[in-house]
C-alpha cells in the first residue's frame, strides 16, 4: 500500500519524514493563500506567525494555455511513503503533530506538467485549514500586503522567523520552476521593511 501526502509550504523544503519518492505538480481548485496562524514554529501565541495555507476557490487553477506566463497558486511536492499501515500511521500522526493548526484532511487529485488534465494521482493527503474565524482560532484571514509584510518581518519562534520561511517558500517555487506572483510580491515588501538584509537565501 503506498500513501502519498502533498506539500506546499515547508513540507516542501523539509517534509521532516522518510520518503520513498517525490513529484512536482498542482492540485485544482485550490487557492495559496498567507492567512493561517503559527504559534508554535515560526511563531509564538503572543505574536503569531503568517503561514500559507490552501482555500477551495473555483476556477483557481489558471488556463493550460497561460500555465508559463501566470502563476499559479496550487502548485507543490507530492511525497510517496511506501511501507505498509503502520509506517503511514506513523507519518500521519507526525503531520498531525507538526500540521496542528491545519483542522482539515482532503484526499486530493494530483496533476503534473507532462498530462495536466488527467491526474497522475489520487487520493492524495493534503492538510487545509477551516476558513472562517468564528470556528478555527488560527485562521487570520486576509489583510493588505503590508500590514501582512509587516507581521511576517517580526515574527520569530522555536523553529527561525516567519521571513526566512517566506523566503524559503519563494525559493522553493522557484527551484520547481513555478514562481507565483504573490509570493514575490510580498517577500520583496518584507525586505522592503528590513532595509534589504534578506536578499536571498
Amino acid at each position: 500500500m503506498v500513501m502519498w501526502v502533498f506539500g506546499y509550504g515547508s513540507l516542501m523544503w523539509k517534509p521532516g519524514f522518510h520518503f520513498d519518492d517525490k513529484l512536482v505538480g498542482f492540485i485544482k481548485g485550490y487557492r495559496r493563500v498567507f492567512q493561517l496562524a503559527c504559534i508554535d514554529h515560526r511563531g509564538t501565541p503572543e505574536f503569531p506567525a503568517r503561514s500559507c495555507t490552501l482555500i477551495e476557490e473555483e476556477g483557481a487553477l489558471c488556463p493550460w494555455k497561460l500555465l508559463r506566463t501566470r502563476s499559479c497558486s496550487q502548485w507543490g511536492t507530492a511525497f510517496c511513503v511506501n511501507g505498509g499501515p503502520e509506517k503511514e500511521k506513523l507519518v500521519i500522526e507526525y503531520l498531525e503533530k507538526r500540521e496542528c493548526e491545519y483542522d482539515t484532511k482532503s484526499y486530493i487529485d494530483f496533476y503534473t506538467e507532462e498530462e495536466p488534465s488527467k491526474p497522475a494521482l489520487t487520493g492524495v493527503l493534503l492538510f487545509t485549514t477551516t476558513p472562517n474565524k468564528v470556528t478555527n482560532k488560527y485562521f487570520l484571514g486576509p489583510a493588505p500586503l503590508e500590514v501582512m509584510a509587516s507581521q511576517i518581518a517580526k515574527a520569530v519562534g522555536p523553529c527561525g522567523t516567519n521571513c526566512e520561511y517566506l523566503f524559503r517558500l519563494e525559493n522553493e517555487m522557484d527551484n520547481i520552476g513555478h514562481t507565483e506572483k504573490e509570493i514575490i510580491e510580498l517577500a520583496n515588501e518584507v525586505r522592503r521593511i528590513l532595509g534589504g538584509v534578506y536578499l536571498s537565501l
